[in-house]
C-alpha cells in the first residue's frame, strides 16, 4: 500500500485536479489501494490567513470568502456530473457558513487566538479534501472523505501542535482495518487535541499527515506529488541550471529541506525515516518523470555535493564581550531564554576564543530577541563585559549538503573560492561534526549570485556560464561576437563553459540582458536600444545586475574605459582587454591593477596588447612563474612596420609600400602614428614591466625611422608628398641592406633593465631574417633557452587575430 500526498498546486485548479484523477487511475494498485492526503487548493490558505486578520483588525472580508467560495463551487460544476452537484455543494456551503461565523466572531471581539486562527485553517484542507472525494467517487465506487482530525492526536500547541504518535497510529490501523477497501481521501495539515479541537501540524503539515499515516500503515512507499521535478541542486528561481536528483539519504533530504528547500520539509522524513519508508517526489504536471527517491540505502554518487540551499532573508545577532570567556552556561542560559519564547534559532556560530557568538532568526523575531537579551543581560552590558547586541537585517543562508563531503579535502575551499571570486562576503560559517553540511551567512542582495557560482563551481559536469559586458562593436568587437557565436557548441562540450554577453556598448547605445543578448540579433537588438550610451552607466549597470563570474571585455582604443578598470576589479569582477593604454601608462597605475585584481581574486588579461592572439604575454609569464630568468627579449611587434619593411625590397620604393599597407587597411588613418614607433613603445614597455622592470614609457629608447620633414607635414596628403621627395633615403637603406645580404627590421630590445627599438639589417641567420606578410615575432633568450631562444611567430595585426586573443584570455578566465 502506498500514500500519495497531493500539494496545493496539484489541487488547484480542473486541470490539476483531473491530472491527479489520471494519476489514481494508473496507480498500480497490486499491494493495495492508495491512501491520498491533499493539502488546500492553492493560495487558499493564505487567502485564510488574510481574512482571519482583516477580521481582527475590524475590516470587511465578505468579498474575500465570496471568491474563495466561488472557486471551489467553479470546480464542482466542471467535473461533477449535474445529478451529483447538489450534494456537493450543500456540503462546501455549510463548511463557507461555519467559516463565516468564525471570522464574524473575530470581527467582533477583533480578537484572533491561536487556536481560532487554527481552526479558520482547517477549512482550507476540509473544502478541497471533501471537493475532491466527490468527483473521485464518480471514479471510484469506494472513495472515501476522511477528516484527519478524527484521527490524528497532539497537544494543544495550536499552530504547530505536537504529534502523539502512539495513540495516532492506534486511531488510524484501527480506521484503515474497518476501510482498507476503500480509496481513502484524507485532510492534510489539521489534527485535533484531546478536548476534540482543531490544532495544525505546521508548515509543511500535509507532508506531514502523509508520513504519519506512511508511517502507521506500514506503507511500502510515501509519494509527495508537487509542481517540481524532485529534489533539485538548487533553487531553480535561482539556478536555470539546477537540475533533479536521483536519490537522496535521510540524512541529506533533512539538511536540504532545513535550509529552505520547500520541495519537503524535515518533520515530514521523521515518521518514514523510524520505518525506513521510501518518499517519493513526483511531478503532478510531469507524472512520467521518475521523481527524486529518499531511502536509507543510497547506492554511491559521484557528486561532490548532492544539492545548495538557501534561505532568503534572515537577521543575525551578535554578542560579544570579555564577560562571556571561559564562562560556563552563558550560551545555556542564552538559549534557553530564546527557546522559552518559541524563537526558532536558525543557525548558531561561535568563535574558539568564546568572545562572540552570532546567531539567525526569522526576521519578525529580531526585535524580539533583541528585547530579551538586553533585559537578560543588562548588568553584563551596564557593566561593560557585554558590548551592546548588533542586529544584521537582509541577511541569506547558503549552505552545501551532501554525505560525499565527509572527510573529502578541498570542499570548504572550493567553496570560499567561489564566493570570494564573485566578491560575495561572507558573515558567518557554521559546519557541524557529521560534515554533511557546510553552511555561510551572507547578504541577501549577492544570494542569487553565490548560488550560481557555487553551483558552477561543484557541478563541474555542467557549463560555467560566463557573463561578459562588452564595450566596443568595431572590428575587433563584431568579429569577437562572431567567433563565439561560431564555437559555442565548442565550447560547451571541451572546455566546459557558456559565454552570455549580458551587455553591450558602443558610442552611441547600449543594452543588457541578464540572460544573455542573443549572438544572431546583437546588432539589431543595439540598434533599437532606447538607452543612450554612457561609460559610466554602463559600469554602474554591471555592478548593479550583481551577475556572477562577471569579466568586462575592453574592445575599444580610448583612454575612458582604463579610468574604470580600478573599480571594476573592487567589485570583483575580471577585466579582458585589447586596448593596451592602461597598461602602458604610468607605472603606478600599472601596478595598480594588478595589485587590486590580485586583492580581488579576479582576472586581469591583455594578451592582446603586445602580440595580438600571439600568445605572448602568456608565454613570458610561464617562463618567470616556473622559476626561469629572462636574459633578453627581441622583438618585432608592429605588424604594420612589419609588413612595410617585408614588401620594401626589389625596386619598390618607400612610398609606394606605405601607400600599398593603408590601401590594405594595416596602417592607422595616419601612417605617421604607426612609423613613428609609439605603439611599438608601449608593447615593448608593457613586456618590460611583465618582465619586471619599474619602466616608464620614457625609458624605451625609439630610433627614428622617419626624416624630420616627413613627421612636421601638415597633412597626410604632404606627408606623402615628403615620403616621395625623401626616397633616396629610404633607398640608400634598401641597397645598403642587400648589398650586404641583409634586410631591414625594425627590432625592440629588452636587456639589462634597458628597452631600445631600432632600425637593424640582419642576415639570414638572425631568427628575423625569414619574415613575411604582417607577422610579429619575438625571441626569449633564458637560462634554460640560452643556445637557441625560444621564438613565437606568427601574424600580428587584423581583426581576426585579436578577436581570437580576446576570445583566448576570456576562456581563461572561464578556466579560474
Amino acid at each position: 500500500m502506498k500514500v500519495l500526498k497531493f500539494g496545493g498546486t496539484s489541487v488547484g485548479s480542473v486541470n490539476s485536479i483531473q491530472t491527479l484523477l489520471n494519476i489514481l487511475k494508473n496507480d498500480d494498485k497490486s499491494t493495495g489501494l492508495p491512501v491520498v492526503v491533499l493539502s488546500a487548493m492553492s493560495g487558499v490558505t493564505n487567502l485564510l490567513i488574510s481574512m482571519a486578520e482583516e477580521a481582527a483588525a475590524g475590516n470587511d472580508f465578505t468579498q474575500t470568502l465570496a471568491e474563495l467560495e466561488k472557486r471551489h463551487y467553479d470546480v464542482v460544476k466542471k467535473l461533477l456530473h449535474v445529478q451529483n452537484q447538489n450534494p456537493a455543494y450543500t456540503r462546501l456551503k455549510i463548511h463557507f457558513n461555519q467559516l463565516e461565523e468564525l471570522l464574524q466572531g473575530v470581527l467582533t471581539l477583533k480578537e484572533l487566538t491561536p487556536k481560532t486562527h487554527d481552526l479558520i485553517l482547517s477549512y482550507g484542507e476540509r473544502c478541497s479534501t471533501l471537493m475532491i472525494s466527490k468527483i473521485a467517487a464518480q471514479h471510484f465506487d469506494n472513495a472515501l472523505f476522511v477528516d484527519a482530525a478524527e484521527l490524528i492526536k497532539t497537544d494543544s500547541s495550536f499552530g504547530h501542535a505536537r504529534v502523539n504518535m502512539e495513540l495516532t497510529e492506534l486511531l488510524i490501523r484501527g480506521f484503515y482495518k474497518e476501510n482498507s477497501d476503500k480509496v481513502l481521501f484524507i485532510t492534510g495539515f489539521i489534527a485535533s487535541n484531546e478536548a476534540e479541537q482543531i490544532t495544525t501540524l505546521g508548515r509543511g503539515g500535509s507532508d506531514y499527515t502523509a508520513a504519519i499515516f506512511g508511517s502507521a500503515l506500514n506503507a511500502s512507499e510515501i509519494q509527495i506529488w508537487t509542481d517540481v521535478n524532485g529534489m533539485m541542486t538548487a533553487d531553480p528561481r535561482m539556478v536555470k541550471k539546477a537540475f533533479s536528483l536521483e536519490e537522496l539519504t535521510y540524512t541529506e533530504a533533512m539538511e536540504l529541506s532545513y535550509f529552505g528547500a520547500k520541495v519537503i520539509y524535515p518533520p515530514t522524513m521523521t515518521p518514514a525515516f523510524l520505518k525506513k519508508i521510501p518518499i517519493v517526489i513526483k511531478n503532478t504536471f510531469d507524472p512520467e518523470f521518475k521523481g527524486t527517491v529518499i531511502r536509507h540505502d543510497c547506492k554511491a554518487s559521484l557528486l561532490p555535493i548532492k544539492g545548495i540551499s538557501s534561505i532568503n532573508n534572515i537577521s543575525i545577532l551578535n554578542l560579544q564581550g570579555s564577560g562571556m570567556v571561559g564562562k560556563s552556561g552563558f550560551s545555556g542560559r542564552l538559549f534557553s531564554l530564546l527557546a522559552r519564547e518559541q524563537i526558532n534559532i536558525i543557525l548558531i556560530t561561535q568563535s574558539s576564543s568564546e568572545h562572540s557568538i552570532t546567531f539567525a532568526v526569522q526576521p519578525e523575531d529580531v526585535y524580539h530577541a533583541k528585547t530579551l537579551i538586553e533585559q537578560e543581560f543588562e548588568l553584563e552590558l551596564l557593566a561593560q563585559k557585554l558590548d551592546p547586541l548588533v542586529v544584521e537585517q537582509d541577511q541569506a543562508i547558503l549552505a552545501i549538503v551532501g554525505e560525499n563531503m565527509k572527510q573529502t579535502p578541498g570542499m570548504s575551499g572550493k567553496l570560499f573560492h567561489a564566493l570570494g571570486r564573485n566578491g560575495v562576503n561572507v558573515r558567518a560559517i557554521a559546519q557541524g561534526s557529521s560534515e554533511y553540511n557546510i553552511s555561510v551567512i551572507i547578504s541577501s542582495a549577492d544570494l542569487a549570485k553565490a548560488l550560481n557560482a557555487v553551483h558552477d563551481a561543484f557541478f563541474v559536469q555542467l557549463t560555467k556560464t560566463l557573463h561578459a559586458f562588452c564595450l566596443g562593436t568595431g572590428n575587433i568587437g563584431r568579429t569577437l561576437f562572431d567567433q563565439l557565436n561560431a564555437h559555442r557548441d565548442f565550447l560547451q562540450e571541451n572546455n566546459g563553459i557558456q559565454v552570455k554577453i549580458a551587455g553591450i556598448s558602443n558610442t552611441r547605445k547600449m543594452v543588457f540582458n541578464a540572460d544573455g543578448l542573443s549572438l544572431n540579433s546583437w546588432k539589431d537588438e543595439l540598434e533599437q536600444s532606447v538607452t543612450t550610451a554612457n561609460l559610466e552607466d554602463f559600469i554602474s549597470r554591471m555592478k548593479e545586475m550583481n551577475l556572477p563570474n562577471c569579466v568586462f571585455i575592453d574592445n575599444t582604443a580610448s583612454p575612458k574605459p582604463i579610468e574604470f578598470y580600478e573599480t571594476i576589479f573592487k567589485s570583483n569582477i575580471s577585466v579582458v582587454t585589447c586596448n593596451k593604454i592602461g597598461n602602458s601608462a604610468s607605472y603606478s597605475q600599472y601596478k595598480t591593477f594588478r595589485d587590486t585584481a590580485r586583492k580581488h581574486g579576479v582576472d586581469f588579461f591583455y594578451e592582446t596588447n603586445v602580440g595580438a592572439g600571439l600568445p605572448i604575454i602568456r608565454t613570458l609569464k610561464d617562463l618567470m612563474s616556473s622559476g626561469d630568468r629572462v636574459q633578453r627579449i627581441e622583438a618585432i611587434l608592429s605588424g604594420t612596420i612589419s609588413f612595410i619593411f617585408n614588401h620594401f625590397k626589389a625596386d619598390v620604393n618607400f612610398h609606394d609600400v606605405v601607400k600599398m599597407a593603408q590601401e590594405k587597411g594595416y596602417t592607422e588613418p595616419d601612417p605617421r602614428d604607426d612609423l613613428r614607433g609609439t605603439d611599438f613603445m608601449r608593447k615593448m614597455l608593457i613586456l618590460a614591466r611583465d618582465a619586471g622592470y619599474e619602466m616608464e614609457a620614457t625609458d624605451v629608447q625609439i630610433e627614428r625611422i622617419l626624416p624630420k620633414a616627413c613627421l612636421v607635414a601638415q597633412t597626410v596628403d604632404d606627408f606623402y608628398a615628403a615620403l616621395l621627395a625623401e626616397d633616396a633615403y629610404f633607398a640608400n637603406l634598401k641597397d645598403k641592406a642587400e648589398r650586404e645580404k641583409k634586410v631591414l627590421r625594425y627590432i625592440g630590445k629588452l636587456e639589462d633593465g634597458k628597452a631600445s627599438i631600432t632600425l637593424q639589417m640582419v642576415d639570414e641567420n638572425h631568427p628575423f631574417y625569414m619574415l613575411s606578410g604582417s607577422d610579429n615575432i619575438i625571441s626569449f633568450t633564458t637560462d634554460r633557452y640560452k643556445e637557441r631562444p625560444l621564438v613565437v611567430k606568427g601574424p600580428g595585426a587584423g581583426a581576426e587575430v585579436t578577436a581570437a586573443g580576446v576570445f583566448a584570455d576570456l576562456i581563461n578566465v572561464g578556466a579560474n
